[in-house]
């Protein structure tokens, strides 16, 4: 029922896309102008595992779905049981973040740009959305994966309900979208970079990561950050402060050390060095660090 719900309001939706796309579909309006030339022209992750649920069930398939393409080997029991809220019927995006983490994953929520979304799926990363179909007195929220775009038919292919492969045309799924702030995620294991990654954005990710207790899937996160940003002072205290909380004291010294050299102003690094040289014994270098 809900499902044919949906599919009626959809269709709706075509026929508003098409008669003022640049009104309620702007960024698929720019895109249908100026596609990103280095972006293949159709791209589908058929390896994306699907799970079909009914739609209250959306939000830990959806999850189960980004989370096994990414290596993790959950299952959506356990996702329901981790994110779904029966007093809601649904689940919550800071609950979708949570659980991707807690399963050893970097949740990144991407920027609301469709071209990011692009560029994720082109790179071989599904993105988890959040789509409402309803209206502002009546919203009715659902959790989708697009694991394909194809730009000569202007579509988002994705893993949506029972439907393990959903073609939904760009203006469309913006018009759905946008109407709760358009939120999107990636989850990818530490050793990965999503391909939309900014470097303060990711950081925090990390940060949020590291907070679970997840200290060495954290220090891999930082580790692969350095390799796209090696001058990024957060990354590079992160891996010392990962090491030494593993109790690495010579992969935390080398860490401080390089953000002393590459960032000699910064007091943070300076103290950080000083104390583990010190836990280190070696006094005497400790107080020159200081």
């Amino acid at each position: 029922m809900l499902q044919a719900f949906r599919a009626r309001l959809a269709a709706g939706f075509v026929f508003l896309a098409l008669g003022g796309c640049a009104t309620i579909a702007p960024m698929s309006t720019a895109l249908k102008d100026a596609p990103p030339p280095e972006l293949p022209r159709k791209v589908e992750l058929t390896g994306v595992p699907f799970y079909p649920r009914e739609d209250y069930y959306c939000g830990p398939a959806a999850l189960a779905m980004a989370l096994n393409a990414a290596g993790a080997g959950v299952k959506v029991e356990q996702m329901c049981k981790q994110v779904y809220l029966p007093e809601r019927r649904g689940s919550l995006q800071v609950e979708m973040l949570a659980a991707a983490r807690r399963n050893g994953m970097v949740a990144y929520q991407i920027e609301p740009r469709l071209d990011h979304i692009l560029r994720e799926v082109a790179a071989g990363t599904p993105v988890i959305v959040l789509e409402n179909y309803g209206y502002g007195w009546f919203p009715y929220w659902h959790y989708s994966v697009v694991v394909g775009y194809d730009l000569e038919r202007f579509e988002f292919i994705r893993r949506s309900g029972f439907n393990e492969r959903q073609n939904m045309p760009l203006p469309v799924f913006e018009h759905v979208w946008q109407k709760d702030g358009h939120w999107a995620m990636v989850a990818v294991p530490p050793d990965r970079l999503p391909a939309t990654a900014i470097e303060t954005r990711y950081s925090s990710a990390i940060v949020a990561l590291e907070k679970t207790g997840q200290l060495k899937t954290a220090h891999t996160a930082y580790a692969t950050m350095l390799k796209r940003w090696p001058q990024s002072l957060i990354a590079m205290m992160g891996l010392g402060n990962t090491a030494y909380a593993l109790g690495n004291l010579e992969g935390a010294e080398a860490a401080f050390r390089r953000a002393t050299q590459a960032h000699p102003g910064s007091a943070a690094a300076l103290n950080n060095l000083a104390q583990t040289l010190a836990d280190r014994g070696r006094l005497a270098d400790a107080l020159a660090a200081a």
